[in-house]
């Protein structure tokens, strides 16, 4: 194989909406937390584009500023001791992982979950011989945006000149766009129609197979495109 044309030696992977579904824990755990505290829900109840961004960013607009942080610290707390078992792999996830790692490509999830909870579940799904890194947010935000996560996992794995990042909404592809990266989405997470493709994602595959098979392809290291 042309040394110019192979396939990318390290993946980046987003974890909510792009590993597991992590939906009914986060929102789940956050409605809770809205009703201890006696904090109306939004009209029409919590919506889906909470999922992805960091919620110390998307809580204060819709609760207010004043209430934000204790809202933020009930969620955490009910998060961690029950939403976070309430998630699974989309379906091939799984198996995509494995074969992957096995076949030698350098796995690392960047995710702005904070990191403490993401390596919790990655453990708890029995990943965590798969990654090489698990990075994420910390408790004091102190990487607030996707940009962000994705320097510090590639600081952590020695800034290797050939990776890709796959997410499953637009902070994905913004963030790995920072440190000159391509971002495929995946079309099973919680993105609006569009969105992945209006923010440039390199292609948007709708199943872990089709993601796999693209994954396995050679890419031109000039240009970033799969070669066909």
């Amino acid at each position: 194989m042309d040394s110019s044309t192979r396939p990318p030696a390290t993946v980046l992977l987003d974890l909510d909406g792009t590993l597991i579904d992590s939906a009914p824990g986060i929102l789940g755990s956050l409605g809770a937390a809205f009703a201890e505290l006696g904090i109306p829900l939004p009209d029409g109840g919590l919506p889906h584009t909470l999922l992805g961004p960091p919620l110390y960013r998307s809580l204060p607009p819709l609760v207010g500023p004043e209430r934000a942080p204790e809202l933020l610290a009930a969620y955490r707390r009910i998060y961690a001791d029950v939403g976070i078992r309430e998630c699974l792999p989309f379906d091939g996830i799984d198996a995509l992982l494995r074969e992957l790692a096995g076949a030698g490509v350098t796995l690392a999830v960047a995710t702005s979950k904070a990191q403490v909870y993401a390596e919790k579940i990655v453990e708890y799904r029995g990943w965590t011989e798969l990654f090489a890194t698990v990075g994420g947010d910390t408790l004091d935000a102190a990487r607030p945006t996707k940009a962000d996560v994705v320097g510090e996992v590639l600081r952590r794995l020695g800034e290797p000149a050939d990776a890709i990042m796959v997410g499953d909404r637009l902070h994905d592809v913004e963030g790995a766009r920072v440190h000159g990266l391509e971002c495929l989405g995946v079309g099973w997470g919680y993105a609006a129609p569009g969105e992945l493709e209006e923010a440039g994602a390199l292609a948007v595959y709708s199943n872990p197979t089709a993601l796999g098979a693209a994954l396995r392809r050679p890419r031109n290291a000039t240009s970033g495109t799969f070669v066909a």
